[in-house]
């Protein structure tokens, strides 16, 4: 019973946050994810919850380890619903390019930083792939892949904790001194208006603000979202069930061919118009992700941070730093002008949600769309490129 009242508690936890966030700025400005985490290390390391639920139990998993990896499994096909791919190549090609340009970044940089770890560190192609995904999508990903390349829980936090650290400092960068530096350093092009610029796109779908949320306690949503959350659910069967028959033969394979089957059937099915256009199924979705986020914080050992990890660290600050003045110099290359490679930089070091504030930090609303359109695409091949990174990076 305590287990059952637990798991109803973090499946609460989100809405209050995300209540709290409409209502306090500040906290609106550190963002649900990052207050699931800072919430969830408090709650897990304070002694709060029962033996019961952190237990180990006849399976292998403890309720809270199932928690997070249903959650993860059922959340990330409602994202992936929202895609509109044959629309996102329609409108910002240039941007594709230029995103393209950064996970070809962030894959050589984390080869080279593999290099340097691999003898020094056994979990060094775990770091790599997990810094491949988070820069190529975001920490969606990254949860994801989490169980398939096999880091832990601790890893996972203090990987994501440097990660939110040095973002900031990033984001800073970039609203401040960013088009100045990249067209004066690396002679970037000004950005000129095209005709694609005018192009429609329905930024509210991928809405991930805190307002956004309301709209699925309204009556008229919800038999799209039970519809939208029921093909989830046999999504997850189906994966499930390929899990099993996979791991049968090969037992480290079989949550990757999991992931990557929820992966790719969700994006096969959003290319269906009214799967596709299910209102909200991408905000409900995230609200999943945050419970997901919570779970795995709640599970991590809070003194794992206050032993500095130098590979985690180098992974995290090195990923940013020399992968964004790769992108920079890719761009140069391509003739890819200093707005597009800032807010392409950002779609895919920090996410979409961060688009539409650096696109108003840059004073060009024209760049918006390539920013949200190669955030979203970063969700679907994160998990490909994080996946694949491992298990290459493993056999050097």
């Amino acid at each position: 019973m305590s287990s059952v009242i637990c798991i109803l508690i973090f499946l609460a936890v989100p809405a209050l946050l995300i209540l709290l966030c409409r209502k306090v700025p500040l906290l609106n400005k550190l963002g649900v994810v990052l207050l699931c985490y800072l919430l969830g290390m408090l709650v897990g390391n304070l002694g709060l919850l029962p033996k019961a639920f952190i237990t180990v139990g006849p399976g292998g998993d403890s309720p809270l380890t199932l928690l997070q990896s249903i959650s993860i499994c059922l959340g990330l096909p409602l994202v992936l619903f929202s895609l509109d791919i044959k629309g996102f190549f329609r409108i910002a090609k240039k941007g594709l390019l230029c995103m393209v340009l950064a996970c070809i970044s962030a894959i050589a940089v984390t080869f080279f930083l593999h290099l340097f770890f691999r003898t020094r560190d056994p979990n060094s192609a775990q770091y790599a792939a997990g810094a491949v995904a988070v820069y190529t999508g975001g920490t969606v990903n990254f949860g994801s892949i989490r169980n398939s390349i096999g880091i832990s829980d601790n890893d996972y936090i203090v990987f994501n904790t440097y990660d939110a650290v040095i973002s900031v400092l990033y984001i800073f960068f970039l609203s401040t001194v960013g088009r100045k530096f990249f067209t004066k350093v690396f002679r970037l092009p000004q950005f000129e208006k095209a005709e694609t610029d005018d192009a429609q796109f329905n930024s509210t779908v991928m809405d991930e603000s805190v307002h956004s949320y309301v709209a699925l306690l309204k009556k008229e949503h919800l038999p799209g979202l039970l519809a939208a959350f029921g093909l989830s659910v046999l999504i997850f069967g189906v994966s499930y069930g390929l899990n099993m028959l996979v791991s049968s033969f090969n037992a480290s394979l079989g949550m990757t061919v999991m992931m990557l089957s929820i992966t790719t059937i969700s994006i096969a099915l959003s290319f269906v118009k009214k799967i596709r256009e299910i209102k909200y199924s991408f905000q409900l979705g995230m609200y999943i992700i945050y419970v997901f986020c919570f779970a795995v914080a709640a599970s991590a050992d809070f003194r794992a941070l206050l032993n500095f990890s130098t590979t985690i660290f180098c992974y995290v600050a090195i990923s940013i730093v020399f992968g964004t003045l790769l992108h920079a110099l890719l761009c140069k290359l391509f003739r890819i002008d200093a707005d597009t490679m800032i807010i392409t930089s950002v779609s895919a070091i920090c996410s979409s949600p961060f688009v539409p504030a650096m696109a108003a930090s840059l004073g060009n609303s024209a760049v918006m769309v390539s920013g949200l359109v190669t955030g979203v695409v970063g969700y679907a091949v994160g998990n490909y490129l994080g996946n694949l990174v491992y298990y290459l990076y493993a056999l050097i």
